[in-house]
């Protein structure tokens, strides 16, 4: 009898076309896009089902569209087979799909806040003048210090934000330094360094006085205990709950993401399967670089979402 965990990717996970086969097939998904476009006051299902990609990819309409696709996947995941998943988790922005899921916040509020979110992030740098960048191959230790010595050198901001696997990392700051950190961690040894397709330096300090003003917006919503345990990406050994909730969440916003923590905490648990719930296939790819024993099912089409009910049911 395996022991379930589900996770929810983040920001950029989105492509054109996500969720648009649920949508076609379940009145659950196009009661969820409903439900987002009354929120927010625009046509999310055509963002999301026909673009175009330069619209979808600004930071902004990304947090609303991978949430809304992920609780549409989820929904109809719920409806479609029994699952008792014994924690949850989700990278960046699928901690709030994780924490609708679990019945700590609304949809509705959800949405609001992610909404927020993607706004805050964007006033926060010019546009442009920040990215983010994933190195691959490399241990945690170059990576950090590729960045200190950028910094130094360049005088701008550039740092580790993610700890995703033990040889995959991600970093944000200011554009020029982010792509000094490219060239250098190569010449240093990383297999591989790619700028991401994000329109804003997520999770680094450059967010620190956006932070704060998200502080006040987490304090007008209402946030409810979990059903199911939530691990946070800020630290993931305290739960969230209805006393710590907001603070993880606000603090989330400019610090590092310790996915790999996250999913050891899950393997901690007992949890031997993992199914990620939401476009793509990434957060799957980093769980078996993290403990290649673990089993990994993910919904995000009518193939997958067949094979994981198909899975369940034979439990």
């Amino acid at each position: 009898m395996c022991r379930l965990g589900i996770v929810f990717p983040g920001q950029g996970s989105q492509y054109v076309g996500m969720g648009k086969d649920f949508y076609g097939e379940f009145k659950e998904a196009r009661d969820t896009f409903a439900e987002a476009q009354e929120v927010l006051k625009f046509n999310i299902a055509e963002l999301c089902f026909e673009g175009p990609k330069k619209e979808l990819d600004l930071t902004i309409n990304t947090q609303t569209t991978v949430l809304t696709m992920t609780v549409a996947a989820y929904r109809i995941l719920g409806k479609e087979a029994d699952i008792k998943p014994a924690a949850m988790a989700g990278h960046s922005l699928g901690e709030y799909s994780a924490l609708y899921a679990a019945g700590a916040i609304s949809f509705a509020d959800a949405l609001s806040l992610v909404n927020i979110r993607g706004k805050y992030l964007e006033e926060a740098v010019p546009a442009r003048s920040g990215c983010m960048a994933a190195i691959m191959g490399a241990s945690k230790g170059l990576v950090e210090s590729t960045c200190r010595d950028i910094n130094k050198t360049n005088g701008a901001v550039v740092e580790l934000v993610n700890a995703n696997s033990p040889n995959q990392f991600v970093i944000a700051g200011h554009t020029k330094a982010v792509e000094a950190v490219i060239i250098e961690a190569k010449e240093r040894g990383a297999k591989r360094a790619v700028k991401l397709p994000i329109s804003v330096p997520c999770h680094c300090s450059l967010l620190d006085q956006a932070s704060k003003k998200f502080e006040e917006d987490l304090s007008r919503v209402e946030i409810k205990d979990c059903a199911v345990k939530v691990i946070p990406n800020y630290d993931p050994f305290i739960l969230h709950s209805k006393e710590t909730t907001r603070e993880l969440l606000a603090k989330q916003f400019n610090s590092l993401v310790r996915w790999q923590e996250t999913i050891e905490k899950m393997i901690e648990m007992g949890i031997d399967t993992i199914i990620e719930i939401g476009p793509k296939r990434t957060l799957s790819g980093l769980i078996k670089r993290i403990d290649k024993n673990i089993s990994t099912l993910n919904v995000e089409d009518m193939v997958s979402l067949k094979k994981t009910i198909n899975f369940i049911n034979d439990l």
